[in-house]
């Protein structure tokens, strides 16, 4: 009874410990194997198929680059002979590309030395820049003095008397001004700058004698900012005029003519 009770007590053999058994005898202590033990193991040699293969990629590779060389030139031969080609059908003959500078000096030239050629082709590039200058003067002359961008110098100013009177409550002025003219070239016009303005009369005389000259019309001109007197009669070359304009305006608020600024001082505006 106590042996079978022995028996009853031991643990059951399991497949491991039949494993672990049989190491034991085998002389090793039953440890499982390293990782780097499979990984030490011999390797596969590089054969002489893998070597063939590897050069004959080596070689197409050459191959592909030598041909891609070869048609890049191919290329840039043919568009230099395309340019050489027009070049020769622009020059409206069919003789090969640099026939023309195979050519002796001189030929399809005129006779002549090359300095009276020179001279030749200095002349005829200078008729069309004096013909430009030529139409470009004409076409300045035709303008009316007003649209030119300075003032006309057939008249020269001698003296200014001003008269200002200026009116605060409405930032307006009223002014008039007597000219002293020098006449220089003869001329019907007279043109001041002026601008922003209202004339209220214009008149021209050459002194108490002889009376007034007639002012045919006058207006203002904004895009060259002048005020252009219109009379009916040329003024005489050598000759003094008086030009008498009466006007008023605002006081503008801006840098313009006759403007005003104020300034703040001590939170009082002045």
């Amino acid at each position: 009874m106590a042996l079978e009770e022995k028996r009853e007590k031991r643990s059951p053999v399991t497949p491991m410990m039949i494993e672990e058994e049989a190491a034991l005898r085998n002389g090793s202590r039953g440890l499982p194997p390293a990782p780097w033990a499979e990984a030490a193991g011999p390797r596969p040699r590089t054969t002489e198929r893998h070597i063939a293969v590897h050069k004959r990629l080596v070689l197409g590779f050459a191959v592909s680059i030598l041909a891609l060389l070869a048609v890049t030139m191919i290329a840039v031969l043919l568009s230099v002979r395309f340019e050489e080609c027009g070049a020769a059908a622009d020059g409206g003959n069919g003789s090969l590309p640099g026939a023309a500078a195979r050519q002796p000096p001189g030929a399809g030239q005129p006779p002549g030395r090359p300095e009276e050629q020179e001279e030749a082709r200095g002349a005829e590039a200078a008729v069309p820049a004096e013909e430009e200058e030529e139409e470009e003067w004409q076409r300045r002359r035709e303008q009316p003095p007003w649209a030119r961008a300075r003032l006309p110098g057939h008249l020269r100013p001698l003296h200014y008397n001003l008269m200002l009177s200026i009116f605060m409550e409405n930032f307006t002025f009223s002014g008039e001004v007597n000219v002293q003219l020098e006449v220089l070239n003869t001329s019907r016009y007279v043109v001041l700058h002026a601008h922003r303005m209202h004339i209220e009369a214009v008149r021209v005389a050459e002194d108490k004698l002889a009376g007034g000259v007639q002012v045919a019309r006058s207006f203002l001109y904004p895009q060259t900012q002048v005020f252009v007197v219109v009379l009916n009669r040329s003024l005489e070359v050598q000759r003094s005029y008086n030009l008498k304009i009466i006007y008023n305006a605002l006081i503008e608020n801006e840098l313009l003519g006759f403007f005003r600024s104020s300034y703040v001082l001590h939170g009082e505006r002045r």
